[in-house]
């Protein structure tokens, strides 16, 4: 089994690549990055000498990149989670994010379909759905939620999203899509809420919140979000939408103050600063549909993975202490230039 992994030096995809490489010792994982600002080489340190692990430095939109790719490798599933993903940076400039995130998802499908394979999964987000009010808990995000976006970063997602649908029925092509909550946890990169909190917290600078902190997120912890998409893509009916939930609704507030009582650090430290524009209230997901085909339901309750994300950041402060200060993109030159 030969699995392509795009954005696999970020940090959900870099996830599932020591998830996919720990469960299947047999498979192989072929990593694609365009090692743009949030790809990180030294996310994949550990697994870079495994003779089942291969990488591509690469853009998903470069066509003649991607196609020779499909033409060496001749995979069996695509895992698509290469995307521009930070909403305040498609505010700043939305082109880029057209750019990856819906013409790289194209050229992937179009290799899918010259080449031939048997599942592209295409890795979305809840913000395509828009926002949930805060004064509604009752209303969850179902797949059936009509996509309502809100920026341009979930714009070009929900774009993707029909780009893959429309393939699938017009093509045939075996897709499934997943439409994840807010992730957190290991190799989380630091211009991120709950990173950059640990991150300033532990230099006694200001923790940066929006608003009022009073926006809700439902947390999904890393390791859950892979095992979702483990059974996905090997069990899940092809042309579906399975929303991934964590069933863990907190508000900013409540993070960056959990954060700092962790640390044992003042609450003090938290500053206010102006909303950005759009910013939507509540996003909360219903994975009915996912536990009752799949078996699915998240293990980790926020509680216990923020002490494990908040130890990790702890225990590996060189990761995210080479990215805020940039000593990160020299890794891949060090280590693959000449290879």
């Amino acid at each position: 089994m030969k699995i392509i992994v795009t954005g696999g030096a970020g940090f959900i995809g870099g996830n599932f690549v020591h998830y996919m490489m720990n469960k299947y010792k047999d498979y192989k994982i072929i990593c694609l990055d365009a090692l743009t600002y949030a790809g990180n080489m030294e996310t994949l340190e550990s697994v870079q000498d495994n003779p089942n692990f291969k990488f591509y430095k690469a853009d998903i939109a470069d066509r003649n990149a991607v196609y020779e790719i499909f033409e060496k490798e001749k995979p069996n599933i695509i895992v698509n989670f290469a995307a521009e993903s930070h909403v305040d940076r498609s505010i700043d400039n939305p082109s880029i994010f057209l750019q990856t995130n819906v013409l790289g998802t194209g050229v992937l499908m179009d290799a899918c379909r010259k080449y031939g394979i048997d599942r592209y999964h295409q890795v979305s987000t809840d913000e395509v759905y828009g926002d949930l009010p805060l004064d509604r808990p009752d209303l969850f995000f179902t797949e059936t939620t009509p996509l309502h976006t809100s920026s341009p970063y979930s714009a070009s997602k929900a774009s993707a999203d029909l780009l893959v649908q429309a393939y699938h029925r017009t093509f045939k092509l075996p897709v499934t899509i997943s439409r994840c909550s807010n992730n957190y946890g290991p190799y989380h990169f630091p211009e991120k809420l709950i990173p950059l909190m640990i991150a300033n917290a532990l230099a006694d600078k200001e923790l940066p919140v929006y608003g009022k902190g009073e926006n809700v997120r439902d947390w999904l912890y890393v390791e859950d979000h892979c095992s979702a998409i483990d059974l996905i893509i090997h069990k899940g009916r092809v042309g579906e939408v399975y929303n991934i939930g964590g069933h863990n609704e907190k508000t900013n507030l409540e993070v960056v103050k959990i954060i700092l009582k962790e640390l044992n650090k003042s609450e003090s430290l938290i500053k206010y600063v102006t909303d950005r524009p759009g910013h939507d209230m509540r996003y909360a997901i219903d994975p009915t549909k996912i536990h009752s085909e799949l078996g699915w339901l998240p293990a980790t309750k926020f509680e216990d993975g923020i002490k494990k994300t908040i130890q990790w950041y702890l225990d590996n402060k060189s990761w995210w202490q080479n990215i805020i200060n940039g000593e990160y993109k020299k890794y891949y030159d060090l280590h693959y230039k000449g290879r």
